[in-house]
């Protein structure tokens, strides 16, 4: 039996982007798709365009709600808990997913039954949707996803299965800006099983009120607190100046492990020659109406 797809999209006041979302979904070649949106009560577009094009044909797969909630965490886990599918996909509503991920998504975890977690590269985009740099990733390893300063498990390409969310697994609602990364820990920590594939599954985009744009400091401080609590050798450290200079030397072996498996697999020559234009999605779709 074919592996079928939910999709959980988080949303407040992003409805310059959502239709991009919405499209990137639609679009695949897999036709065992549901796609919630979880609206955090926007007072832009969003609602509108929700309404409208759910009510079109051929957009039964859609389904939205819009009420206040207590963030996005918790937008996201009332998403998870109503995902009827095998395989569930974090998408910003602002981000969006590449031609065929589902089907290539598909075909890896049913070739792989014992893979909890598949995560792959992806694009930066700006607001206008053009290609900034291609983000090729590492294979998994815990300690780099414990200690380095960037979680390099992107949530517009990464796809998990429903089984992970019945064994109890939900976000942390009192985190705000790294609840990803809390949560990628904790499953590594509980022995669910990662899976780097080497294909562009999705796009993420850098635009001005984004929590990576505009929190970047409360995003490190939210993780130096998750890492923390979750480290046990940190844990074990008494003196603060000590833990501090403990970190700053784990950091940088963790940096020293991505950086260099990325250079020796020739990553960083996808930027060098290429251009924007050669991996550029087309965004062309009708218009809502």
């Amino acid at each position: 039996m074919s592996l079928t797809f939910t999709i959980v999209t988080p949303s407040l006041n992003q409805g310059s982007f959502l239709s991009d979302a919405l499209f990137s979904v639609k679009r695949q070649s897999c036709d065992k798709v549901e796609h919630l949106v979880v609206d955090g009560g926007s007072t832009d577009d969003t609602v509108g365009i929700l309404r409208r094009q759910s009510m079109q044909q051929g957009w039964t797969h859609l389904s939205w709600t819009s009420e206040p909630d207590n963030g996005q965490s918790h937008a996201l886990n009332k998403g998870f808990a109503r995902a009827q599918g095998d395989i569930v996909g974090w998408l910003n509503s602002d981000d969006r997913y590449r031609h065929g991920s589902f089907e290539y998504v598909r075909r890896v975890f049913a070739s792989n039954p014992e893979v909890d977690v598949v995560y792959g590269d992806y694009t930066w985009i700006d607001e206008e949707g053009s290609t900034l740099r291609i983000k090729r990733e590492i294979d998994f390893s815990q300690f780099v996803l414990f200690y380095h300063r960037v979680l390099y498990i992107p949530t517009t390409a990464t796809f998990l299965r429903r089984r992970i969310f019945e064994d109890g697994n939900w976000l942390d609602e009192s985190l705000h800006y790294a609840m990803d990364y809390e949560f990628f820990l904790r499953l590594a920590s509980r022995g669910y099983t990662f899976l780097h594939v080497p294909a562009l599954l999705g796009d993420f985009r850098f635009q001005g009120s984004s929590k990576t744009c505009c929190a970047a400091k409360q995003q490190l401080e939210e993780r130096d607190k998750i890492l923390l609590y979750h480290s046990r050798v940190l844990r074990q450290l008494s003196s603060p100046l000590t833990r501090r200079a403990s970190l700053v030397c784990l950091r940088t072996c963790a940096a020293a492990r991505r950086y260099s498996e990325k250079l020796i697999r020739g990553y960083y020559f996808d930027q060098i020659g290429s251009t924007a234009s050669k991996f550029r999605i087309d965004t062309t779709h009708s218009p809502l109406s």
